[in-house]
């Protein structure tokens, strides 16, 4: 790969993550060929914790990375959308172990997998469901076609390029797998091969989700602060920031990301957390339109945030296990923990406790109209959830800094650092 110049290539066009050679060190060293130290990413994300649109550029990427390697006398034997990671704000591949030696006439060992973790997916989530990208979480190799084909709508059958790589290849899947003898693998050419790249790329281009109709899709129309009020918000946070300089700040119920763009403006870089899709998507567009690098959109529900998977649970980590951020944003969300999801104040704070060592909270009081709109369809059964028991439950793992009353507001933010315990 290294000898071809398409390491060069790639890592040149940050289409695949950079790495140097290190010296020879492990329990047996005469057994290794190279050891190598690819450059660190801040935060690894996984597949179903991303929104449409960045699984779509997630799977182009994929497609121009094997484009490339052909025209080194190269290919990847892989393309699991676990190979992608997001840096400064665009996909690039981490597995530099995946490229192999191109044949003339093999067949690309990798379109299955391809089309398992990326085509399969991303045509659930735009003619079916968005909420079926969470399928990549039971089915960590991908989505089987045959079940991805019987999920779709009658439609896609019309649709050549969906009908060939999804609906026919899932047959083909199937009339071979009772095969017993063994089939002689169909050669392609070197030109036939640049065809089907281009077919996936053209099939995943046309596929198209609209970001509306979820409840927090449109953001502002759901604010529940005065202009002076926000503008006085987002003052606040600034001056908690001001002389702290946290390398990575996690922003939860993020919206589309409108507190995140004051850390990310300041060179921060931010994990903008949103369980609603729609407002995860919007908030990736965004990013992309105004080439903001520092802010990574992530759909995780905080309520039931991705578990460790995998072989042994370790494959893939929990949100938990990839913290402490050094720095947490809960703005305007405790209320909906606390009393849409029947979470005791203490164990919110244990949770906040594991994943950060300083954080920005906003308490949202019961007298606020938000959460009256929550208990005005349900008993209020939540005599603990008031000021002084999250002041008391909180404190017992951090030191409040400061806190400030929002203008025109009956809820204050909260600057509080973990004690070291």
């Amino acid at each position: 790969m290294i000898a071809s110049g398409l390491y060069n290539d790639l890592a040149g066009s940050h289409l695949l993550i950079p790495h140097e050679e290190t010296d020879m060190t492990g329990p047996a060293p005469d057994t290794l060929y190279k050891v190598i130290k690819p450059e660190k990413i801040p935060f690894v994300s996984y597949p179903y914790e991303w929104c449409f649109s960045q699984l779509k550029d997630a799977a182009l990427t994929t497609l121009e990375i094997q484009k490339r390697a052909l025209n080194f006398g190269m290919t990847l034997k892989d393309c699991s959308a676990f190979n992608i990671q997001f840096k400064n704000g665009k996909p690039i591949f981490i597995d530099t172990l995946s490229f192999e030696k191109y044949n003339e006439g093999q067949p690309w060992i990798a379109y299955r997998q391809f089309c398992q973790h990326f085509l399969a997916p991303l045509a659930l989530m735009s003619h079916k469901d968005i909420r079926l990208n969470q399928l990549l979480k039971v089915y960590i190799d991908g989505i089987p076609l045959d079940f991805a084909s019987s999920l779709l709508p009658l439609i896609t059958r019309f649709t050549f390029s969906l009908l060939v790589h999804i609906h026919l290849h899932a047959k083909a899947q199937e009339h071979f797998s009772h095969k017993t003898s063994k089939r002689t693998k169909r050669r392609i050419s070197h030109f036939s091969f640049l065809g089907l790249i281009d077919s996936l790329a053209t099939a995943i281009r046309k596929l198209r989700w609209n970001a509306r109709g979820t409840q927090w899709g449109d953001y502002h129309d759901n604010m529940n602060y005065s202009p002076e009020g926000f503008r006085h918000k987002l003052q606040i946070i600034t001056a908690f920031l001001a002389g702290l300089k946290p390398q990575i700040i996690w922003d939860l119920g993020a919206n589309i990301g409108v507190i995140s763009r004051i850390p990310s403006d300041q060179g921060i870089q931010t994990i903008s957390i949103d369980a609603d899709p729609a407002a995860v998507e919007m908030n990736y567009r965004q990013c992309i339109s105004a080439g903001d690098h520092n802010i990574l959109p992530l759909l995780i529900d905080l309520t039931n945030p991705s578990p460790g998977i995998g072989w042994n649970n370790e494959e893939r980590l929990s949100l938990i296990e990839r913290g402490p951020a050094d720095m947490v944003f809960a703005l305007a969300l405790i209320h909906h923990l606390a009393i849409s999801n029947n979470l005791p104040l203490n164990d919110i704070a244990d949770f906040f406790g594991r994943i950060c060592n300083t954080l920005i909270i906003e308490f949202v009081p019961k007298e606020d109209s938000q959460t009256q709109k929550i208990l005005s369809s349900r008993k209020d059964i939540f005599p603990d959830y008031t000021r002084q028991k999250f002041e008391h439950d909180f404190g017992k793992l951090f030191i409040i800094r400061d806190y400030i009353p929002i203008k025109n507001s009956q809820r204050i933010l909260y600057l509080m650092e973990k004690r070291r315990i």
